[in-house]
């Protein structure tokens, strides 16, 4: 068990908030200033690879994601569920990891650990469950959207619990864009991987296809009775008779798709669990903007909230940091070289 690259994270959390502008190592651009240091904006959604398919290429451009079969073996998927529960079960506490519970579960009496923890975020810090980001397997296909400079850029094991009634377990239809703030979404790729079997029953994933073509919309908390999960923010206004996709898939089952692309999950109707682990790869030559005055200065605002609340148990004093900045502290190197990002 290896948990010191978190903890010596944290113990510098004010350096890495703090710093004064002349000291940054990695710089705040504008889209513009960017485009001259970071050639990559000039590619389409998929970079030239000798990996992929013509078919597999066309399929991505057209549709915004990929199904490959059978990526992830077994072997792994084991060891990072063992590491889901030691977690879960306060086995393993690894700082800077996010465990979230299910909003209609958190306060029950009756249920624990597994039950009722529906996600945990910034596993970039735990060596055992980053070794999912480093797997040969997952990164030969990422190279061909990332280039080979690859970030780790968002981590998360998700544990959908079976819906006790009020449908919370469910995810409204979004785009993983707007949580970033970092640019161009063409170099950024999600791979979500079935931990175990996915369907329609257990909630998989949905997603719109051809979605990734069109812009950034405005997300906020969608009104349902049941609650809703912590920064599970939707998509405000949608066509709800647009084609949608049930990604139904097997254990080691991989889909990478982009951060434009409209996706969701329905709610687990079953007495079973339904696991999948994943990253948001990015390339290190991305560039961070500013998102102010965009649809992404609320979420930005209410992640800094968050932030400054959990700060509070490091240090007494009031940190001035950015959106971008929490952002920085989220991401490791997989491969290549860091730049920009």
């Amino acid at each position: 068990m290896s948990t010191s690259r978190g903890a010596e994270r944290l113990t510098r959390i004010s350096d890495h908030l703090c710093y004064s502008k002349t000291n940054q190592q990695k710089t705040l651009l504008s889209p513009t200033s960017a485009k001259s240091l970071t050639p990559i904006d000039s590619f389409g959604y998929v970079l030239e690879n000798d990996l992929l398919t013509q078919d597999q290429v066309e399929f991505y451009n057209q549709n915004g994601y990929l199904v490959v079969r059978n990526l992830v073996g077994k072997i792994h998927l084991d060891r990072y569920h063992e590491r889901f529960l030691q977690i879960c079960n306060g086995e393993v506490r690894v700082p800077g990891l996010d465990v979230m519970k299910d909003v209609s579960l958190r306060k029950s009496k009756s249920l624990e650990g597994e039950k009722i923890i529906n996600k945990i975020q910034n596993y970039q810090y735990d060596d055992v469950l980053f070794e999912y980001c480093c797997l040969p397997g997952v990164l030969k296909y990422v190279e061909c959207f990332t280039g080979p400079d690859i970030m780790a850029a968002h981590t998360m094991l998700i544990n959908k619990p079976p819906d006790p009634g009020t449908q919370s377990s469910r995810h409204p239809l979004h785009q993983d864009l707007h949580y970033f703030p970092f640019r161009p979404a063409n170099r950024i790729v999600c791979s979500w991987t079935a931990m175990e079997k996915v369907t329609r029953k257990n909630g998989c994933l949905v997603v719109l296809p051809g979605s990734h073509t069109r812009e950034l919309l405005k997300h906020m908390y969608p009104e349902w009775k049941g609650g809703v999960n912590n920064v599970y923010h939707g998509i405000k206004d949608y066509d709800p008779n647009a084609p949608m996709m049930h990604l139904e898939m097997e254990a080691g089952d991989t889909v990478f798709f982009h951060p434009l692309l409209i996706h969701g999950s329905g709610t687990n109707r079953t007495n079973g669990f339904r696991k999948a682990i994943s990253c948001h790869f990015a390339s290190s030559h991305c560039y961070y903007i500013s998102v102010k005055g965009t649809v992404q200065e609320e979420i930005a605002e209410e992640v800094i909230g968050i932030a400054r609340r959990k700060l509070t148990n490091y240090t007494p004093d009031k940190l001035d940091f950015t959106f971008q900045d929490i952002w920085k502290l989220r991401q490791r190197l997989v491969q290549g070289v860091e730049n920009t990002l």
